[in-house]
């Protein structure tokens, strides 16, 4: 018999079905669902946890905020309490009715923690029981066999650095927290929280609105003609940009005459290169610029994990391994609507050359490994979708831009049309998010006359920098180091 610890509910019986002979049956004990199958002639049962079954404190003495001293808190033993009582104690139950347990947790450092936790609640009643690991990116019936017939053995320096993050955090946490709101004298709900995210977060966010709040605007104008050529309008914009003094843009527009004369074409192309597979930071960045908050859509991408449809979605790496079979998931995204006819188009190249990014050696970037067998929700069909296109548009082709600046001279002062049109869509086909915007000009050449329809005068004001998207803010955190992946409580 085979005791088998998954990290949740929905990844326990996903995982309990991929393995099983037969059919799969679920029974409650302590109100914890649990699966049991035959695999090989052998008895199995799957117990899912609820993520951490333990958390991690101070001793009770250091409870009261009031007269406990600080740098105690610094130097206290720290506690693992009983969280999930329940799994506890069913863990405990079962350990006896079991030789070997195998920990099928998510592969990183809170899922090796996490196993651990399940690992010594098994220990109390059963010292001898023996342990193994099953190691995967994707619950998918290739990846699940794979791990189960090639298992390892749990990795407790990785579990220890986990568990090290947690301590750090609640030390720093709690006694920053506690120190600020003494001073301060909020306590109670008007506390103020510190931490080891949180913190420097807050201090860019409150940097950057200082920036807004010293911030004074200065005037400028700018002078904008418009044309027409074969009965097309277009605009164009003095060559100088901005003016700092009206009176020298009021001087521009005494010079306006009937006609323009076109002094100079130039023309360039422009490869906009495509994407990089996602890695956490650049998938969150993308979902929260379609509205969502990064913690939903990092729920989202899990619950798609959990039922097989996508990949580990906390990942450090931008760069797919050699072992993943690119074809054969393009293959399979043919039958999924939003972009088979893209699908079909990449099929029909001799070869896929992915984009690559920085490498970690990790889980591989969040891609799509299976269509989903029933009907998302909305959030969760758009979630999958941005992750299936991002992964095609990685295996497309760079988008080719061919960008058009004409000089025109009104007597002897130069405006700029500029025109951008699109000569290969490439990966922007795949990746609509990022839209390929077209700027139309008409067939100017060298030495012609264009009508000058009107010059007007725009006054503006500089703009302070703008407050933080999630987007940016996502970006922001992860340029000083403040990952989005490691911990799961960050976002």
């Amino acid at each position: 018999m085979k005791l088998i610890v998954a990290e949740k509910p929905i990844a326990g019986r996903r995982i309990a079905e991929l393995l099983a002979d037969s059919k799969v049956t679920e029974k409650r004990i302590n109100s914890i669902p649990t699966y049991h199958f035959e695999r090989n002639n052998e008895s199995c049962v799957v117990v899912p946890l609820r993520g951490h079954i333990k958390d991690v404190d101070f001793p009770k003495r250091y409870s009261p905020w009031v007269g406990t001293d600080l740098k105690a808190l610094v130097y206290s033993d720290i506690e693992y309490t009983e969280k999930e009582r329940n799994i506890i104690s069913l863990l405990k139950e079962l350990a006896t009715q079991f030789n070997i347990a195998i920990f099928a947790t998510d592969y990183d450092r809170e899922g090796e923690s996490i196993a651990l936790e399940a690992l010594e609640c098994l220990q109390e009643t059963n010292p001898n029981i023996e342990t193994k690991r099953a190691v995967f990116s994707a619950i998918t019936k290739q990846d699940i066999e794979q791990a189960f017939n090639t298992l390892k053995e749990l990795d407790f320096n990785l579990a220890d650095s986990a568990n090290a993050r947690r301590e750090i955090d609640l030390i720093w946490g709690a006694v920053l927290t506690r120190f600020l709101s003494l001073v301060s004298g909020q306590l109670g709900k008007e506390f103020l929280s510190a931490g080891r995210v949180q913190s420097p977060t807050l201090a860019l966010i409150v940097d950057r609105e200082k920036e807004i709040l010293a911030f004074r605007p200065k005037p400028y104008w700018e002078v904008k003609a418009i044309f027409e050529k074969d009965s097309k309008k277009f605009s164009a914009l003095h060559k100088q940009g901005r003016f700092w003094e009206k009176e020298k843009a009021l001087a521009v527009l005494k010079k306006k005459e009937p006609f323009g004369v076109v002094s100079k074409i130039t023309i360039k192309e422009k490869r906009l290169k495509r994407p990089e597979p996602f890695n956490t930071t650049s998938f969150l960045r993308a979902a929260t610029s379609l509205g969502f908050s990064a913690g939903r859509a990092m729920s989202l991408a899990e619950d798609l994990y959990n039922l097989g449809y996508i990949s580990y979605p906390r990942t450090d790496n931008a760069a797919y391994p050699a072992t993943i079979n690119l074809r054969k998931i393009v293959q399979t995204l043919t039958a999924y609507n939003p972009v088979s006819n893209i699908a079909k188009e990449l099929l029909s190249k001799e070869r896929l050359v992915p984009s690559r990014g920085k490498s970690a050696k990790d889980h591989p970037p969040i891609h799509p490994v299976a269509l989903p067998k029933e009907r998302l929700s909305d959030a969760h069909a758009k979630i999958y979708e941005l992750i299936c296109r991002r992964f095609l548009a990685t295996l497309s082709s760079d988008a080719v831009v061919e960008t058009i600046a004409a000089e025109i001279l009104v007597g002897n002062e130069p405006f700029i049309a500029r025109g951008q049109r699109y000569i290969e869509l490439g990966w922007k086909k795949a990746y609509p998010y990022s839209q390929a915007n077209e700027i139309l000009l008409p067939k100017l050449k060298e030495g012609e006359t264009v009508k000058l329809l009107d010059m007007k005068l725009h006054e503006k004001k500089t703009k302070p920098p703008a407050r933080y998207s999630q987007s940016a803010l996502i970006k922001a955190m992860a340029d000083l180091g403040l990952g989005t992946k490691s911990t799961r409580h960050e976002i």
